[in-house]
Order: C-alpha cells, then sequence, then structure tokens
C-alpha cells in the first residue's frame, strides 16, 4: 500500500469517526449565542495561513506549525478535523501543492497529532481529574510537545519528513519546532482561560475551578 493511500484510509476513518460524533451539535445556540463560532472561524483562517508558508518560504528546510493541538482545545477533535482539512487542501490553491503534499501535511502535521492530543489529553484528565495546573501543563504542554515531537519523528522514519534536512539536522528541528509551539500552545490556552474561556472547548470554570459558567449578577440590597 502506497503512502498517499494510507493517508486517504487515515482522513476517511477520522471523518467517519466525526460524522458518528455529529459535532454539528457544538454550534448549537445557548441562550442565542453560539460560544464555538469566533474560534472554530479563527481556527479556519489562521491554520490556513500558517499552512500557506513553507511554500512562500521556499526554504531548504520547510518550518511549518501545526497549530493542530491548540485548534483541538479550542473548538474539539470533533471539530478540529474539518478545519485541519480545509486547511490542509486549501494548500494545493495558495502553495501549489500536488494532492500527495497536501494528503501529506493534512495527515502528519494535522489529523494524526490532533487525534493523539486527544487520546493523550483523555489520558491526563483520567490521571490527575479536573484540575487547573493539569490542564495547563499537562494537556496545553506536555500533551502537544508529546504529540508533535512524535508525529515528527514518525514522519521523518517514513519517508514523510522535512526535504533537505538529513539525520541530526532532522530531529533537532522537529525538537524545537515541537517545543516551540507547545509553549505557544500553553500561552494561548492561559490567556483563554482567563479572558475567554467560552473558547476552549476543552475547558470549563464549572469543572476546573467549582464555579458556574456564567456568574449571575448580584442583586442589590435594598
Amino acid at each position: 500500500m502506497s503512502s498517499l493511500a494510507a493517508e486517504i484510509i487515515l482522513l476517511a476513518l477520522a471523518w467517519a469517526a466525526v460524522l458518528m460524533v455529529r459535532p454539528w451539535r457544538l454550534l448549537r445556540p445557548y441562550e442565542g449565542q453560539v460560544a464555538l463560532a469566533t474560534p472554530l472561524l479563527a481556527c479556519v483562517v489562521v491554520v490556513t495561513w500558517l499552512w500557506s508558508w513553507p511554500g512562500l518560504a521556499a526554504l531548504s528546510l520547510p518550518l511549518r506549525w501545526s497549530a493542530a493541538p491548540l485548534v483541538v482545545l479550542m473548538v474539539g477533535w470533533p471539530l478540529a478535523i474539518p478545519v485541519l482539512t480545509v486547511a490542509g487542501l486549501s494548500t494545493m490553491a495558495s502553495t501549489g501543492a500536488s494532492f500527495a503534499e497536501a494528503m501529506s501535511l493534512l495527515t502528519w502535521s494535522g489529523v494524526l497529532p490532533a487525534t493523539l492530543v486527544l487520546a493523550l489529553g483523555f489520558g491526563v484528565r483520567k490521571a490527575f481529574g479536573h484540575h487547573p495546573v493539569a490542564y495547563m501543563l499537562g494537556r496545553a504542554f506536555l500533551v502537544p510537545l508529546v504529540a508533535l515531537g512524535s508525529c515528527g519523528l514518525a514522519g521523518v522514519l517514513l519517508g514523510q519528513g522535512m526535504a533537505g534536512a538529513t539525520g541530526d539536522l532532522q530531529r533537532v528541528a522537529i525538537a524545537l519546532l515541537a517545543m516551540g509551539e507547545a509553549a505557544w500552545t500553553c500561552a494561548i490556552a492561559s490567556l483563554l482561560v482567563a479572558y475567554r474561556p467560552q473558547w476552549l472547548a476543552t475547558w470549563s470554570d464549572e469543572a476546573y475551578l467549582g464555579r458556574p459558567l456564567r456568574a449571575k449578577a448580584a442583586r442589590p440590597r435594598r
């Protein structure tokens, strides 16, 4: 089986799982608002823009941020797969990538890291419960670091890595990219927890902080 056929099968399986859980339920209005509408649109725009960089830069060692871990934290895995699919296929127009190149990017920088973030994040939550520190250091930093690093190394071993780089240079580049993106993912998640917790599908003030999602306004004393 060719690598392209394997990538198409993985994408098809991911979409089958997505359709089974009916992700459009996450976009139903609640109290007249769709909390995930803004982060969903932002993810589509930003990830599509980020993934257009390698073709524009034309570097011998392409530097590409995945953004898949942050997308999973913000909109959840069921909505992350459609977002990453749109971004991956859009590279055929934005960078002139072939269908095979777009599928390789979508698989190794999108679907696999996102799925690994989902699985590892579930493990962190089961092991430590709803603890804010476990969310920040575990799900928002260590999980993205492990997911991006392992998928990057696996891609290199299977011949889907960075063109123009060999040996130690590949491993160093993958490690630095994973650490940098994990740090930024944790930083952005921290800001969202503080100022826009409703933009994180994986966070709940009620669960992690023991308080209602919407603080009720205190009635004035008479």
